[in-house]
This record gives structure tokens, sequence and C-alpha cells, in this order.
């Protein structure tokens, strides 16, 4: 009775598993950036947003035709945290300088490489690095 019991334990167990479908949406630099597209951009964070697979800084760029909202991809929040950084470390209202690459899509979106606060000038790395990784992620962005 007890073998059985087991038996069936271990059915239902593998079924359940079996039946369970991870499903991953992450993406590599190249499907969603463009290498050959890298910008500069001088700005004022309007947010900042920890949220996984990646991070998210919001800016707010002044050009001669006005103002744009840019949306820098960055690190997952914790590969940031190891490198020092966290949720309050770019207050909206900070003045902030981006290289990166922009979007295939040519929309206002990039992959952040390097942030230099204008302030102080003290710089962050806040791109991926490994498989995937935007060019140059090896180096820190350089």
């Amino acid at each position: 009775m007890k073998f059985k019991s087991l038996a069936i334990a271990a059915a239902g167990s593998a079924a359940a598993l079996g039946g369970i479908s991870i499903t991953v949406a992450h993406h590599s630099f190249a499907s969603e950036f463009d290498a050959n597209r890298p910008i500069e951009l001088t700005g004022t964070v309007r947010e900042m947003r920890f949220s996984n697979p990646h991070s998210w800084i919001y800016v707010t760029v002044t050009t001669a035709d006005g103002e744009e909202e840019w949306a820098i991809e960055g690190a997952a929040p914790n590969a940031l945290l190891r490198r020092g950084f966290s949720r309050n470390s770019l207050p909206a209202g900070t003045e902030i300088h981006v290289r990166g690459f922009q979007a295939r899509d040519r929309t206002n979106r990039a992959s952040g490489t390097r942030v230099t606060l204008l302030e102080d000038g003290s710089q962050l790395f806040v791109g991926s690095t490994g498989i995937g990784a935007a060019p140059g992620a090896e180096t820190g962005g350089e």
C-alpha cells in the first residue's frame, strides 16, 4: 500500500511538472538595439525604475525643437546594486549625460552603457555584460 501511494504521488508530480512550460522573455542586445546607431544624450532624469529583467532610466532631453522623452534600458537591478548603484542614485531632476545605442525601430529608446552625473562627473556603467550584450560591454562601455 505504501508503494502504491508513493507511485501515485510520483506520477502526479511528474504530470504536474511536465505540464509546466517556462518561457523566458529576455532578449539579446542585437535583437532590440543597433550597434551602428550610437547615441549621446544630455538631459534630466524623470524617473529611475528598478525592474526585472532590466532597469530603466527615463530622461527628458531638450533639443532645438523642444523636449524629447527617452527611455534608457540598463542592466538588471541586482547587477547595478553590485556596482554600487541603488534605486536612489538617480533621483528625478538629476542632470546626466548618457551613452548608448538607439533601438532598431528608431524610437527614443536606447540600451545605455555609460551614465555621467553632470553635478560631479561621476560615472556608472549601466549596461548588461556577457553574451548578447552591447559592444564594449566587457570594458564598461568604453
